[in-house]
C-alpha cells in the first residue's frame, strides 16, 4: 500500500542559510537578464551565477545552452539514503523588461531593500524562488542523508517559447521525475491547476486597390474587424458551455495585435493583414475542436469578401489539473502548514510556467507554489517580501523530505 506523504518520518531538523538566501536574491535581482541580444543582456550572468552557487554547494551542475547565450543549468543532488523516488525544483532565470524607468520609485536592478520588501525587476517573478529552491535543497543536503534524488532546475525562456522548458524535456531532464514544484510566485497558495493557452495568428490575403476604388480589390480590413467580433461571440459560447473554474475563473479569446495597411499611405486598401490571438482555457476546453472553430469562422468571413484566411498555432499549452491527492501536492501542502502553523489555500495559475510543459510532453505531475504576490510580477516596483524568502525554502526543503520519505510497498 501507498501511505500519505504526511505520515513519513520527521526527518532531521532544517536549517536554511536565511541570510545567505536573501543575500543571493538580492545578487540575482542585480544581474538585468531580460533577453536583449541588442543591449547583450539574456540569462547568461544569472546563469554563471546559479552554477558558481551549485559548484559551492558540492554539485556538479551541467550547463547547456538553448539558444545563442540562453543556458540551461540543471543538477542532480543524491541523498545518499538508498532508493527512493526523485523530486524535481524548477525556476526560470529570464525575466521581462523594465519598462519605462522614470515609473520606478527604486532601481529595477538594485535589489535594495526597504521596509522589509526586496525591490527590482524579477525579485518575485521568479528570482527569489530561484534562490529559495537553491538554498532549500542545499539545507536537505546538510540535514543529513535522504533516500531517492533531488533535481534542480534554472533553466532559460519562460517568459518567451518556453525554449528551456522543452529543451530540458526533450533531453531526459525530466526522466525519473515523480513530481516537480515550480518555485513560480502564487502569494501562499498551493496552484496544482493552471490555465491552458494557445497563441494563434490568423494571417488574410486580398487584393491591394486604391482606396478610391475599393470595388476593384479586396480590403482583409472589414475581414479582420468582422473576425474580431466573432471570436468574442466564440468566448461567450465557451464560458456557457465550460463555466467558471474555482480556482482558474473562465476561458478567454482574446486579440491581441492587429496588423494591417500603413499610416503613410491612407489612400491604399492593403493586401494583408494580420490578427493575433491569445486563447487562455480551463481543464474541459478541447483545444483542437477551438483552433478548428477559429478557422472556420475566418473563412466563413473570408470566402464571401474574396479574401484567404491562413490560420497558424504559434503554441498550444493544454491546462494542468494534477490531483490534489498527487504526493508533490500533499507534500507540499503538509510542510507549508508544519512551517507556517497554517494550512495554505488552493489556487490556480492564470497564466502557464514551465511545469506545462513537463506536464504536457513528459507527463510528470506539477505543482506552482513560491514566493511574492501573484498579481505583482511583471509590474513597476515588483517586489517581495524579505521573509518569505527563507520561509519558502524552509517550507520547500521539508517538502523534500516528505515526498522522499514516503513509504511504498508491502509493509
Amino acid at each position: 500500500m501507498t501511505t500519505d506523504s504526511s505520515s513519513a518520518p520527521p526527518g532531521a531538523p532544517i536549517r536554511v542559510d536565511r541570510t545567505g538566501v536573501v543575500a543571493f536574491t538580492q545578487e540575482l535581482v542585480r544581474l538585468r537578464t531580460v533577453h536583449d541580444p541588442a543591449a547583450g543582456s539574456g540569462e547568461a550572468s544569472a546563469a554563471a551565477l546559479v552554477e558558481a552557487t551549485m559548484h559551492g554547494f558540492g554539485w556538479d551542475p551541467q550547463v547547456v545552452e538553448v539558444a545563442p547565450g540562453r543556458p540551461n543549468v540543471i543538477a542532480t543532488v543524491p541523498g545518499g539514503g538508498g532508493p527512493g523516488p526523485m523530486l524535481a525544483f524548477e525556476g526560470h532565470l529570464d525575466v521581462v523588461t523594465e519598462g519605462d524607468l522614470e515609473l520606478w520609485s527604486v532601481g529595477p536592478y538594485d535589489g535594495e531593500i526597504r521596509d522589509g520588501r526586496l525591490y527590482g525587476r524579477g525579485s518575485a517573478d521568479m528570482k527569489s524562488g530561484v534562490a529559495a529552491m537553491l538554498y532549500a535543497v542545499r539545507a536537505l543536503q546538510l540535514a543529513g542523508p535522504f533516500p531517492g534524488s533531488v533535481r534542480v532546475l534554472a533553466l532559460a525562456d519562460e517568459e518567451g517559447m518556453m525554449l528551456g522548458a522543452k529543451h530540458a524535456v526533450t533531453t531526459g531532464a525530466l526522466a525519473g521525475v515523480a513530481g516537480v514544484v515550480v518555485c513560480e510566485p502564487e502569494g501562499g497558495e498551493v496552484c496544482p491547476t493552471s490555465k491552458g493557452a494557445i497563441r494563434l495568428q490568423v494571417r488574410l490575403t486580398g487584393t491591394m486597390t486604391h482606396g478610391a476604388m475599393p470595388d476593384q480589390g479586396a480590403n482583409p480590413i472589414p475581414v479582420l474587424a468582422g473576425l474580431v467580433i466573432e471570436l468574442g461571440r466564440l468566448q461567450e459560447r465557451l464560458q456557457a458551455e465550460h463555466g467558471t473554474h474555482p480556482h482558474l475563473g473562465g476561458a478567454y479569446v482574446t486579440p491581441t495585435v492587429a496588423l494591417a495597411g500603413h499610416a503613410d499611405q491612407m489612400n491604399v486598401s492593403p493586401a494583408t493583414a494580420t490578427l493575433a490571438v491569445d486563447v487562455r482555457t480551463i481543464p474541459g476546453v478541447d483545444h483542437e475542436r477551438l483552433i478548428a472553430e477559429v478557422a472556420q469562422i475566418a473563412r466563413q468571413l473570408g470566402d464571401p469578401a474574396g479574401v484567404q484566411t491562413q490560420l497558424t498555432v504559434i503554441d498550444d499549452r493544454p491546462p494542468v489539473d494534477t490531483a490534489v491527492e498527487d504526493p508533490v501536492v500533499t507534500s507540499l501542502v503538509a510542510a507549508h502548514t508544519e512551517v507556517t502553523g497554517q494550512a495554505p489555500a488552493y489556487g490556480g495559475v492564470p497564466g502557464t510556467t514551465d511545469g506545462t510543459i513537463f506536464t504536457r510532453d513528459a507527463g510528470v505531475p506539477t505543482v506552482v507554489y513560491g514566493p511574492g504576490g501573484k498579481w505583482i510580477a511583471h509590474q513597476v516596483d515588483e517586489f517581495v517580501e524579505v521573509e518569505e524568502i527563507p520561509r519558502y525554502a524552509e517550507v520547500y526543503a521539508r517538502a523534500a523530505q516528505l515526498f522522499l520519505n514516503r513509504q511504498t510497498g508491502m509493509e
